[in-house]
């Protein structure tokens, strides 16, 4: 063999340097098939050990696991049905003495006269007799008292209807004892006044001369207020008969103590 061909032999037969000759693929390196095989090994084993231990909580019998019901259905799964015994039987008294009222007897029955009203407001109600057509409800304002159930106001002088009055001069005996309860009463409606204004029913032309006339203050009746409190008295064919026995039994105004 020519000394051109052992060169040859020998340079093929050389060593390869680091970083020489044949390298692997990157695609395909070393050991990948091994570690995905044993990885498959270890998945399968795992879900065989799962379905095993799973197998051992769930009940053998299928009947008994109870179908799922939602949070809010108050209904129970297997509602176990009730049955009355006593269908058509009528029910069976208990205390019949105690709880059913007792017979009334309407011969026993005694009419009795109405207690008093609890407030003034409801002592009279409006004037039952009919009034003139041309009598209208004015307001006068600035109302002064001249006595206990007589005002002047905006040049009329008018009378509270339905009430007697009470005269500034007049003293009255209460326990042997005389007072002015003539003038306490003209302060009294004065000082329920306080210059607020009156509505009364008045004809056109009551500016003339002093009349008798019913008045409201707000949707309080004036003469109600004078009777119940005892400032004035009733009229014999009024209505407010029954205030002033209130006030009479009360001992109210004129009728009570000195003030």
């Amino acid at each position: 063999m020519s000394a051109g061909a052992n060169g040859l032999e020998q340079h093929h037969r050389q060593p390869a340097r680091p970083g020489e000759g044949s390298r692997v693929s990157p695609a395909n390196p070393p050991g990948r098939p091994l570690l995905a095989s044993a990885l498959g090994g270890l998945g399968l084993l795992a879900g065989m050990v799962l379905i095993a231990e799973g197998g051992r909580w769930l009940p053998s019998d299928p009947a008994s696991i109870a179908p799922f019901q939602d949070a809010g259905d108050p209904k129970p799964a297997s509602p176990t049905p009730m049955h009355d015994t006593q269908l058509g039987q009528p029910a069976r008294k208990i205390a019949e003495d105690l709880i059913a009222p007792p017979p009334l007897d309407i011969s026993g029955i005694e009419r009795i006269e109405p207690r008093p009203p609890l407030s003034e407001l409801g002592l009279a109600p409006a004037p039952k007799t009919p009034m003139p057509q041309d009598w209208r409800q004015t307001l006068l304002f600035r109302p002064v008292a001249t006595s206990s159930a007589v005002f002047e106001a905006m040049g009329r002088t008018v009378a509270i209807s339905g009430t007697v009055d009470i005269g500034p001069n007049r003293t009255c005996m209460f326990d042997d004892i005389a007072w002015p309860c003539g003038q306490r009463a003209r302060a009294a409606f004065n000082a329920w006044l306080r210059g607020r204004a009156l509505k009364c029913l008045l004809p056109p032309d009551a500016d003339r001369f002093a009349i008798a006339a019913p008045c409201v203050l707000g949707k309080q009746d004036v003469g109600a207020w004078l009777v119940s409190n005892g400032w004035a008295m009733a009229a014999p064919t009024g209505v407010y008969g029954k205030a002033e026995v209130v006030a009479r039994n009360a001992r109210m105004g004129i009728f009570g103590p000195p003030q």
